[in-house]
Formats: structure tokens, C-alpha cells, sequence
């Protein structure tokens, strides 16, 4: 691939996909400034730790979503890979190779599946949604195989590093953006933002647009089946099912942040302020007292209102 033509396409798409992100910066500011007022104690080291450990987990999963969102696809597997990535992490660690080989065994066994699944998807030429509709309920399926009920052993130091009363959760989501700032610098990320925004144009410019394509489910596999490992040290144990909730969120998330299902629209930051958003306004909602019906109906409204506000603005400004 050519990294200067492939530079020259993800510059002229630049502009576009940075719109709105002030906007979503205010709201983001506006919803942290409620949320201290009704909780001070998130001021606090202790409050603002255990906020980042129940922000972490989506920020990941949105992550994973996004990287996906923004080559013009998209995974309905994250929930299922979590689930998966918590319980290899409770049944590997015990083992020989202790920690250092439950990372390591979750690591290949989200880059492993999230490569089998792009490659299905790019050389079958198959709809995302329905290759990973199906890998869903086979990775479920195997994640309840190895461990059919809550279980097996997470260190009880490695639960207390990653989700104590430090901010151990917020230094790994900064050090996790700069991965992310450099590998934007890499001819795979100029394709992945290339051959989402315009995949004819990316294959003309040199971009080998069906190995990005794999490179970024197996990339978002990892970063789905890594937040399972997080997810486990925070509960002390592997869940099979505990990632369900993940799938739906990392949508609703990354389209708050921004970033759109055609591909080439939005950037990861936007969706990283999307997590942070949903968290924020999760909790907000509950110290408001609102009951659980009434969040997820706040919530699906503030949705519907992040996707159709930019649509109709868009056609105002073309009627213009």
C-alpha cells in the first residue's frame, strides 16, 4: 500500500468526520458537571476510581465497536467475545503459566476468532451483521462449554491492581488512546479509515482493502475478549454470560460519539466521549432516582435524538 496516496484520501475525509465533536464535548462536560453536583464524592480517588472501572469496560468495548463502524461494518459478537475473554482468563490462570498465560491465551483468542470472522465476512462476501449474529451464539455457546456456571480464579492481586482504589483503570484507557494516537501513523489505519469512507477509491490508491478489513475484526476481537480478562479481575471470577449487555451498548455508545454505520464517518475519540457519555448519563438518571424502565427509555430517546439531529441538519443545510 501506498502510505502517501492512502494519506492523501484520509486527509480529504478529515473535515467530515471531525463535525460535531465540540458540540459532543460540551454535553460531555455538561453531564460530568451534574453528576459532581449529585455525587461529590466522584472528586474523590477513591469515587473516581471506581468510576473509571465501570467506564473502562465500555470504553473498550466501544472501541472495538468503532474500529469496526468506521471500515464500514459492523459486530453483533463483542457481548459473546467478553463473555468469552472472562472465562479463558478464570480457566487459564491457574495454570502453569499463571497470569502472564491468561493474557496471552485471551489475547490469541480474540485475535483468532476476530480474524475468522473478517475473513468470512471479506472473502465470502457475506453481511457483518449475519456472520456475526451467527459467531454470537457459537461464542456464547463455547464460553458456557468451559464454564457453564460463575467461576474459576482470577488472583486476588490482580483484581485488587486493576479494579482497587486506584485510578489504575483511567492510566490504562490513556496509555490504550496513545497505542491508538501512534498507530494512527500506520498504513493499516490510513486503509481502515480509507476503505471505510470509500472503498473504490482506497482499492485504486493501493489500499489492500480486504486485509484491512480482517485486520480490523481481529483487532476489535482483541480489544473485545481483553475487556472480558478486565471484566473478570473486577468481579473476582469468570461470568459466561456477562458480557450480553455489551453488545448493544458499544452501538449505542460509538453512534453517541458520533460515528456513523457507513463507514468513514466519526473519529475513535468521538467514540470514546460516546462511552463516556452513556456511563455518565447512566448514573445520572439513577441518582435522579429514575426506575429502570425509565432509563432505558431515556436513554434509547437521547439515541434516536444523537442520530437524527446531524441527518436532519444535514438535509437543512442542502435545502439551503
Amino acid at each position: 500500500m501506498s502510505t502517501s496516496s492512502s494519506s492523501r484520501l484520509y486527509g480529504s475525509i478529515q473535515l467530515r468526520r471531525n463535525r460535531g465533536l465540540a458540540g459532543l464535548y460540551l454535553v460531555v462536560a455538561a453531564f460530568l458537571v451534574i453528576y459532581a453536583l449529585l455525587f461529590p464524592g466522584i472528586l474523590s480517588i477513591g469515587g473516581f476510581s471506581k468510576f473509571t472501572q465501570n467506564w473502562f469496560p465500555l470504553a473498550l468495548v466501544t472501541m472495538a465497536q468503532a474500529l469496526l463502524m468506521l471500515n464500514g461494518g459492523i459486530t453483533l459478537a463483542i457481548g459473546p467475545l467478553v463473555s468469552l475473554g472472562a472465562v479463558i482468563a478464570a480457566t487459564t490462570m491457574e495454570g502453569a503459566l499463571g497470569v502472564p498465560g491468561g493474557i496471552l491465551a485471551v489475547s490469541l483468542a480474540g485475535l483468532s476468532i476476530g480474524s475468522v470472522i473478517g475473513a468470512i465476512v471479506t472473502y465470502l462476501r457475506l453481511p457483518a451483521i449475519i456472520v456475526t449474529l451467527a459467531g454470537s451464539f457459537i461464542i456464547g455457546g463455547v464460553a458456557l462449554i468451559l464454564l457453564p456456571r460463575p467461576g474459576g480464579f482470577i488472583p486476588d492481586w490482580l483484581s485488587t491492581v486493576l479494579a482497587g482504589h486506584t485510578p489504575v483503570a483511567f492510566l490504562l484507557l490513556i496509555v490504550i488512546l496513545a497505542l491508538w494516537k501512534a498507530f494512527l501513523a500506520t498504513p493499516l489505519s490510513l486503509g481502515i479509515y480509507a476503505a471505510g469512507d470509500n472503498p473504490v477509491g482506497a482499492f485504486r490508491s493501493g489500499v489492500p482493502v480486504e486485509r484491512v478489513k480482517v485486520a480490523a475484526f481481529a483487532l476489535s476481537g482483541l480489544l473485545a475478549a481483553l475487556t472480558g480478562l478486565f471484566v473478570a479481575a473486577q468481579t473476582g471470577s469468570g461470568d459466561p454470560v456477562i458480557g450480553t449487555p455489551f453488545t448493544l451498548n458499544s452501538i449505542a455508545a460509538a453512534v453517541l460519539g458520533g460515528v456513523g454505520f457507513l463507514g468513514g464517518k466519526g473519529t475513535m475519540r468521538g467514540a470514546i466521549c460516546g462511552s463516556l457519555l452513556l456511563s455518565v448519563m447512566i448514573n445520572v438518571m439513577f441518582f435522579l432516582g429514575f426506575p429502570p424502565v425509565a432509563q432505558y427509555v431515556a436513554q434509547g430517546l437521547i439515541i434516536v435524538g444523537a442520530v437524527a439531529v446531524p441527518e436532519l441538519l444535514g438535509q437543512w443545510r442542502a435545502r439551503r
